[in-house]
């Protein structure tokens, strides 16, 4: 039991961390958007963040902790926002390996959603690190805060590391907050590539399938990048203001 307590608090401080990270990075909207981690096995009991508190505020114990089959939460008085119980309440119930789900309207990668063909495209390193790594959703229907809208975006997530939520954003799964937050670092960087590419009005210069390939595979010996990335990060944090950890 201590060991899970301790677990919950790490991952309670980790999310924290990447809500002030994400902040920082100028990805965050007004009070909006939620990012959520699994804390049970099968995915269905989740932190998620408060109803409209600003992600540079956010610390580990303000992170609510709520059960995906439990409707009742929307009636309490810390009911989370209806959008992020549709969507993050239904993926962790239908996507139990989906540990940890960040969604957030970043600038280039809500831009490459709002293309009417939004693929990322295999460029560089950073955008072939995605090649066949990511689902497509553009089913926009405006504020998404139904269960229907959860469920279609779960089926076009499932298997995948993001999700191009077209006219919307992006949304990335994670085994770990940190391995969420890389590449959702890479993805944004990847999206700018494709964005200032795209606006020379120059031909692109596409990887072959195969290349593509290689690449993406080639990231696999820099898994532990994210781990050390992130704590570099959090020390940054650290120095600044430490109250996220409280």
């Amino acid at each position: 039991m201590r060991d899970d307590v301790a677990a919950e608090q790490t991952l309670r401080q980790d999310l924290a961390a990447a809500f002030r990270l994400c902040h920082r990075f100028g990805w965050s909207e007004s009070v909006g958007n939620h990012f959520s981690a699994a804390v049970s096995e099968d995915g269905r009991r989740f932190l998620l963040n408060p109803r409209w508190q600003h992600f540079a505020t956010i610390k580990a114990s303000d992170l609510l902790l709520l059960d995906a089959d439990d409707e009742s939460v929307m009636a309490g008085p810390d009911a989370p926002d209806p959008s992020a119980w549709a969507i993050h309440g239904t993926l962790h119930r239908e996507l139990p390996e989906a540990r940890v789900i960040l969604h957030c309207h970043a600038p280039y990668a809500t831009a490459l959603a709002c293309l009417k063909d939004p693929t990322l495209l295999p460029l560089d390193n950073n955008t072939a690190r995605f090649w066949g790594r990511i689902g497509y959703d553009l089913e926009f229907g405006g504020i998404s805060d139904s269960a229907e809208e959860g469920a279609h975006l779960a089926k076009a997530m499932k298997g995948k590391a993001a999700l191009v939520m077209g006219n919307h954003g992006v949304s990335i799964a994670g085994e770990t907050v940190a391995e969420a937050f890389e590449d959702l670092y890479f993805f944004e960087k990847a999206a700018q590539t494709q964005i200032l590419a795209l606006s020379t009005g120059q031909p692109l210069a596409v990887l072959s399938d195969n290349v593509a390939q290689n690449t993406s595979e080639g990231w696999g010996p820099y898994a532990g990048m994210a781990e050390r990335h992130f704590d570099y990060l959090k020390s940054v944090l650290d120095a600044d203001d430490p109250s996220w950890r409280q």
